[in-house]
């Protein structure tokens, strides 16, 4: 069974960092890229981050160009998203994905993670 599992959310005040983390289990993605999505309430789900499987390529949005940065170790199986400089309108469920091809774009993932909370305190 393949699974996905998101860590590192939490609780920060503007300004703060934190670093999330997706452990895959299951199946190795070491051709795959993985992804970085987030969505708030009564949002849809959005793309933040991706990464291609040798982490020569990766993507961003522009909300978060500058403060974010996605990075993975495929011996361990894992992907990373370092968040600085928060601000509250970061605040989301974050899900960690993986694809066959790098992209931002949500139907392309076959693989999700259930999500960690980020809250960015004003």
């Amino acid at each position: 069974q393949v699974q996905l599992v998101e860590s590192g959310g939490g609780l920060v005040q503007a300004g703060g960092s934190l670093r999330l983390s997706c452990v895959a289990s299951g199946r190795t993605f070491g051709r795959y890229a993985r992804g970085w999505f987030r969505q708030a309430p009564g949002k849809e789900r959005e793309f933040v981050a991706a990464i291609n499987w040798s982490s020569s390529v990766t993507y961003y949005a522009d909300s978060v160009k500058g403060r974010f940065t996605i990075s993975r170790d495929n011996v361990k199986n894992t992907v990373y998203l370092q968040m600085n400089s928060l601000k509250p309108e970061d605040t989301a469920v974050y899900y960690c994905a993986a694809a066959p091809t790098t992209t931002n774009r949500v139907k392309t993932y076959d693989y999700w993670g259930q999500g960690t909370q980020v809250t960015v305190s004003s």
